[in-house]
């Protein structure tokens, strides 16, 4: 069974002690490709140096976090343009809003987002979206720039049924992790109305792990609950499940 995880931090200092073990246990667990957000200047390095440490596992995206858009933003939009203009990267994310940690900032959030879309779209690639506490915010940007050119994940998804027809309805799939094992967490009792097409598996370690490891560090291995249950959703087998969301990935990150 191969599985692919959309959206893990595996250069986070969470994995400084046992980073080879971490991705080793994903490997064997079936998780073939590993796919890896930016959040700013400062873990750029750390991507590249997670990319040479496992070469043909790590695929990168480029972006600026919304939690890190600050007085500094131009400076780090700056930098992104510069490393896309440099090497090949597979998205860009994590982009988006969060009106959770910080609402002060959201026109200068706003506008990071939008200028990142423009730059994803120059280059062909999707958008990985980070959404929290901010839906209306986000979809009112995505329709403004709806159209062939805009495409990608909204990572992390939370909403409900509505606001999961309206992503889809802007040419996002869903990334579907831990939250989707909880038993708050709500999405279970409607994403069987969703078509598999628009799904994606993704852990966002070290965050968010999935039941039985709630409240730990989350780690790609686990994407293996997060199909489980996910198969026990759209009720077919894990095989089909995975199959189904491996494809869906490959094609919105264009690897054949």
């Amino acid at each position: 069974m191969k599985l692919i995880d959309t959206h893990t931090h595996l250069y986070s200092d969470a994995f400084a002690e046992d980073r080879q073990d971490v991705v080793n246990r994903a490997i064997e667990s079936g998780v073939d490709k590993f796919y890896i957000p930016a959040i700013d200047s400062e873990t750029t390095q750390a991507m590249y140096d997670l990319e040479k440490a496992f070469p043909g596992r790590m695929y990168l995206m480029m972006g600026l976090h919304p939690t890190s858009v600050k007085e500094n933003y131009e400076e780090e939009l700056k930098h992104v343009e510069e490393e896309l203009a440099k090497r090949k990267f597979y998205a860009i994310g994590e982009i988006g809003i969060d009106l959770y940690w910080e609402q002060s900032t959201l026109a200068i959030q706003q506008d990071a987002f939008r200028r990142q879309i423009k730059l994803a779209k120059k280059y062909n690639l999707p958008i990985v979206i980070h959404c929290r506490n901010a839906f209306d915010e986000v979809f009112a940007i995505l329709e403004e720039e709806k159209g062939e050119g805009l495409f990608g994940i909204f990572h992390c998804f939370t909403g409900n049924l509505e606001q999961a027809k309206k992503a889809i309805s802007y040419n996002m799939k869903l990334g579907i992790g831990g939250v989707v094992t909880f038993k708050n967490g709500k999405i279970d009792q409607f994403l069987h109305e969703i078509a598999l097409e628009h799904i994606v598996l993704e852990t966002d370690a070290p965050y968010l792990a999935p039941t039985p490891f709630r409240g730990k560090r989350n780690e790609s291995a686990y994407v293996v609950n997060v199909a489980e249950k996910m198969a026990e959703v759209y009720q077919i087998s894990e095989e089909e499940l995975a199959q189904v969301t491996t494809q869906n990935a490959l094609k919105i990150f264009n690897l054949k």
